[in-house]
């Protein structure tokens, strides 16, 4: 299941919560970090990839739905809200913030790992279809990361350009700024060295790289990508 595997960030401002949920947790199978605070989890962030967030709102300094509205503008990983405040509005703001569920305390431990894995099910489902990036005589597949010509075989690609591609190929058809890509890749990537690398992903995908077919360059915007089903 996919919850075997799962990495998942706890984020709360309570020693004893936070502690409870981290055990409950890793006996239920999953791998758990737990951050203090949302400075704290933007440390973990940057470090480890997670597939789960359960964020607690009434947090200090920043809460929780604070920390979730900055998060979305760069990371669309799922995330579960957890608060006391248990009203209709409180919920829209939980899930209009970026939170995928939300869960008022206090709470069954049961009720969340079901939720969990509900969601990390509807996320595998929603890959499925995206796994395999058709572009031409040329395949990248978003799991392993390997790119491939139908006849050659595996081409290498350098690490961003593979980030590149896995950015592009999750939305296919939308446009991310130059100033978007390079901060979602991080590493001292620049606006400039984001079109150098488009520019190299040109010359390897596209039968004319001046005019390209799925590597597109929006005038004024930006980039998208498209496949060969769009």
């Amino acid at each position: 299941m996919a919850r075997d595997c799962a990495h998942i960030l706890v984020i709360d401002d309570d020693t004893r919560v936070r502690g409870l949920l981290q055990r409950y947790l890793q006996e239920n199978g999953f791998a758990v970090t737990s951050a203090k605070d949302a400075e704290n989890a933007r440390m973990f962030l940057q470090q480890y990839k997670f597939d789960m967030l359960i964020v607690d709102v009434m947090m200090p300094n920043e809460s929780g739905l604070e920390f979730l509205q900055k998060l979305r503008k760069t990371n669309d990983v799922p995330a579960i809200v957890l608060t006391a405040m248990g009203e209709t509005q409180d919920r829209i703001c939980g899930l209009e913030a970026g939170a995928d569920d939300y869960l008022p305390k206090p709470f069954e431990p049961k009720e969340l790992v079901l939720r969990i894995n509900n969601i990390l099910r509807r996320v595998a489902e929603d890959k499925k279809d995206l796994q395999i990036l058709q572009l031409g005589d040329y395949c990248f597949d978003m799991s392993s990361k390997e790119f491939k010509h139908k006849i050659e075989g595996i081409v290498h690609i350098t690490p961003a350009e593979q980030a590149i591609l896995s950015i592009l190929g999750q939305k296919t058809g939308q446009i991310f700024t130059r100033e978007r890509l390079s901060e979602m890749l991080g590493s001292g990537q620049s606006p400039r060295s984001i079109d150098v690398q488009i520019t190299r992903l040109r010359k390897k995908i596209e039968p004319d790289s001046k005019n390209p077919r799925y590597l597109q360059t929006v005038r004024g915007k930006g980039y998208m990508l498209l496949t060969e089903e769009e």
